[in-house]
């Protein structure tokens, strides 16, 4: 059973997913770390509701771990949750003010080995969005099943924003065109970190880089992070992306469509 796409039902209206109401004007994002604990119940299937001291703690403590181990990805998803308070708000209205974005809200689709299929992607021609997810998949060896679901994000939407940001992650290697590796992940980390404003994926970015060898730090510093910054700027709001109706689509024409820069000419 899957542990984000629906909240906890509410009989008295009857339904198990929220109507998402548009943003109103002026709308600040509430930040649990500075407004006060949200209250003590869950409000969605494996919330745990935490005090902002709690959270403070958490962040603190998977930022130390993060830094000493990268691969820790409980870690890391403890830090998102933690400290995305201000960047998942403004994702999330990003989202509600654009057409794909909006239908995402409402629909809850998961990427998940369940939800693909994959002899379907694995047929698809060369190029093709579909086919070269599933061969990024294969060549590194990675599954979409490995994402966490969320557990301290003190809103059922909210949690539903980054589960829908760790699950489109493998994506974001395949459009840019990145391994896994440490200099990988740090191009990708650059790239997020513009495009979402997660200071897990700020930090990741700026402290990442410290486990590379000289050489790898003068490719990351004179070619890749200049280009992640620049297609983080210029690209459109990733999370818009209905990925699951694009399998058919080239990579080079959604990059295109996204504004993402084709990556340069150098071995990662």
């Amino acid at each position: 059973r899957e542990t984000v796409m629906e909240p906890v039902r509410d009989p008295a209206r009857g339904s198990h997913r929220p109507r998402i109401p548009r943003p109103r004007k002026g709308e600040r994002p509430r930040c649990a770390l500075t407004e006060g604990v949200v209250g003590w119940h869950p409000l969605y299937p494996g919330h745990i509701p935490t005090s902002p001291l709690q959270k403070a703690l958490l962040a603190a403590g998977s930022a130390v771990m993060a830094l000493y181990d990268p691969y820790r990805h409980d870690m890391v998803a403890v830090l998102g949750e933690t400290t995305g308070c201000l960047a998942l708000p403004n994702l999330r209205d990003k989202m509600r003010n654009h057409p794909e974005g909006y239908r995402i809200l409402r629909e809850r689709p998961r990427i998940r080995l369940s939800t693909l299929d994959m002899a379907r992607l694995q047929g698809l021609p060369d190029g093709s969005l579909g086919r070269e997810y599933v061969r990024f998949l294969e060549d590194n060896k990675v599954s979409p099943d490995t994402r966490m679901p969320p557990k301290f994000v003190d809103d059922e939407e909210l949690a539903y924003v980054i589960q829908r940001y760790r699950e489109v992650h493998d994506l974001m290697h395949t459009l840019l065109g990145m391994p896994t590796n440490m200099l990988g992940e740090v191009v990708v980390k650059w790239f997020e970190a513009i495009q979402t404003g997660l200071p897990m994926c700020v930090l990741g970015a700026a402290f990442g880089p410290v486990r590379l060898s000289t050489r790898k730090l003068q490719v990351l510093a004179t070619e890749l992070v200049p280009w992640a910054i620049r297609s983080g700027l210029n690209a459109s709001c990733v999370l818009n992306v209905y990925y699951e109706q694009r399998w058919e689509q080239p990579v080079e024409s959604l990059r295109e469509e996204l504004g993402i820069f084709p990556p340069p000419a150098v071995r990662v």
